[in-house]
């Protein structure tokens, strides 16, 4: 076992393909849903929420409620059938027929590269000479970010908005790993979490609606989460692109063949 599981959120409306089951549709001769299945084929645990069609032996089948609810409410329905010592869970669309088991493996390998808020935190030197080596670059800050702020180690709890801001900045924390694409926009449902995250999440979300996850949106969800954004280098179509078009079906028939 290695604590990593999957949810496949399947039961989405597919307004703009007419209303059918869009995860079923063939690209490349196999049903996007299984395409998807196949790319997180090492997971301990495999749930697939929203589809009543077949399915390949061990995955386990759950519904969000109320029926329709939307991807939050279908990602609470999946949690539920998770085993004990589950530690993270990859949530992804169905109808991601381009997905690979190595586009998800990066994103595994992103979100354990970054500390989670449950660690103790990294011991700070009382003294640094100007003859100490330079502290070791963070795996998971970018280039690109700010410096770590060591204030946000030793902020005391009037400044904990502040250090939670900054940790995220600089990149050391990480309740989930999503790819982002060339325009900075985060791909929500290719991404994987930490569960103990996901469910605080869940749980912040529902409060602030009363309760229900119908129909409330994934962004909500991410509301003051720290994410760790993951670019894609590859070549042609990215790993998140998804199906909501006849035309999308096309392109991915293309990058199949």
């Amino acid at each position: 076992m290695t604590g990593y599981a999957a949810i496949l959120l399947a039961g989405g409306a597919a307004r703009r393909m007419g209303g059918v089951d869009k995860p079923a549709r063939a690209v490349g001769g196999r049903p996007m849903l299984h395409r998807v299945l196949d790319a997180v084929a090492d997971a301990d645990q495999r749930i697939v929420v929203g589809s009543s069609g077949p399915l390949p032996r061990g995955v386990r089948t759950a519904r969000e409620e109320p029926p329709g609810g939307g991807p939050v409410a279908a990602t609470a329905a999946g949690l539920a059938w998770l085993d004990p010592g589950t530690t993270t869970v990859a949530v992804l669309a169905a109808d991601l027929p381009l997905l690979t088991t190595a586009a998800v493996a990066e994103l595994r390998r992103a979100l354990a590269a970054c500390h989670s808020r449950d660690d103790p935190p990294p011991a700070l030197h009382a003294c640094h000479s100007r003859d100490d080596p330079p502290p070791a670059f963070d795996a998971c800050h970018s280039r690109d970010d700010p410096p770590p702020a060591l204030a946000a180690a030793a902020a005391g709890p009037e400044d904990a908005p502040a250090a939670a801001w900054r940790e995220t900045l600089d990149g050391r924390y990480a309740a989930l790993a999503c790819y982002v694409d060339g325009d900075g926009r985060r791909q929500h449902l290719c991404a994987v979490w930490r569960l103990p995250a996901l469910r605080a999440a869940l749980d912040r979300l529902a409060a602030t609606r009363g309760g229900s996850l119908d129909g409330a949106p994934v962004r909500g969800l991410l509301a003051g989460v720290a994410v760790r954004e993951v670019s894609w280098s590859g070549s042609g179509l990215p790993p998140w692109f998804d199906c909501d078009t006849d035309e999308d079906v096309r392109r991915a028939e293309e990058w199949t063949r």
